[in-house]
This record gives C-alpha cells, structure tokens and sequence, in this order.
C-alpha cells in the first residue's frame, strides 16, 4: 500500500500557512514575488499527490476521494496564484476559482463530520471547512472590492490571515500525529519489489 496522506497534510498545513501570510502582508506589498516560490512548492506536491491518488486510488474506500480531489483543487490554485503573481496579473479570477474549490472543501468537511470519517471527524471536518471557508472569502472580498479592499482594511486581512492560521493548525495536527503513527504502523513494511 502506498499512502504519502502525511505528506498531502503537511503541504495542506504549508500552504495555508503561506497563503495566511500573503493575505496579512503581501496583498500591500508592492513586490508580490517572495510568495511564488511557496505557492509553487505548495501547487506542485498537491497537484502530483492528489492526481496519483485521485487516479490510483492507493487509500481504502472513499479516503482517495475525500484527500486526492481537494489535493489537486488546492495545488491548482495555488500553481494558479504563483503564475499571476510572477507575472504581476489581476487575482480576480484566482479567487473565482478559489471559491468553488472552497465550496467543495465545507461540502467534504461537512460530510466527514456527518459520516464520521477519519479517525477525529470533528476535528477534520473543521479543518477543511475553516479551508473552504478561506477559499469562499477570498472570492467575496473581490465581490466587494468596491465598498471594502483588502488593501486597506487591515482588520478584514487580520480575519481572513487567522482563519486560515486555524486551518492550518488542525492540518498540522492531524499531518505530524499522521507522522508519528505511520512511522510505526509501516514498520515492518515490505514494498512488493523486495519481496
């Protein structure tokens, strides 16, 4: 059995956290390109990891839809992100993007805690509704561009950054006691090319 889920966790944890500190402090800064480079990083192990799990289907059950499909919804967007700001383009269409990837993440989040999914529904299902929520928000904030910029409402940054800040804690949570039980748990495994 393949399962790199840790690794799909702690991108998830990096990202947000990426993501949080360009929405306090990047969205003013008149130099977007310090925050490619981890967008990138961010986009790329979630688009690989999430489309050979989406396709391989390497977890039981429905596992490989709940963590493969978001994966390659959240490295989209971020590969996305990165591209625009390298190249100095308008998000506003990023952020379209980002909602309806957000939507899917408060749907999946929902239906872990109602199913019961996981081995800490409640805790999980929070983190990829506090994410979804993220990627809602960053859609509504270009709806009121006119009445409310992010630019200049460090209050509405300060909500976004903490939401995604809280996101990001559960994820990490969740990724290094991942770590720590896979460690063990895939002691003794022999893959089959040793066999």
């Amino acid at each position: 059995m393949i399962d790199y889920l840790t690794l799909m966790l702690i991108n998830m944890t990096a990202g947000l956290v990426v993501l949080a500190h360009y929405v306090y402090q990047g969205v003013v800064a008149e130099n977007k390109k310090p925050w490619v480079a981890g967008f990138a990083i961010t986009g790329f192990i979630g688009v690989t990891t999430g489309l050979h799990m989406s396709l391989n289907w390497p977890l039981p059950g429905s596992h490989n839809i709940l963590f493969g499909e978001p994966s390659v919804l959240f490295g989209t967007l971020f590969l996305g992100a990165a591209l625009a700001l390298w190249n100095d383009w308008e998000m506003a269409t990023v952020a379209i993007y980002a909602f309806f990837a957000g939507l899917v993440a408060v749907v999946l989040g929902l239906r872990v805690m109602d199913l019961g999914l996981t081995r800490s529904p409640v805790v999980a299902g929070l983190g990829y509704v506090l994410s979804g929520l993220g990627g809602m928000l960053a859609w509504l904030c270009c709806l009121l561009q006119p009445l409310v910029s992010l630019r200049t409402s460090r209050t509405l940054r300060t909500i976004g950054a903490l939401v995604l800040l809280a996101a990001a804690a559960i994820w990490a949570l969740i990724g290094y006691n991942a770590y720590w039980d896979h460690i063990e748990s895939f002691s003794d495994y022999v893959p089959p090319t040793l066999r």
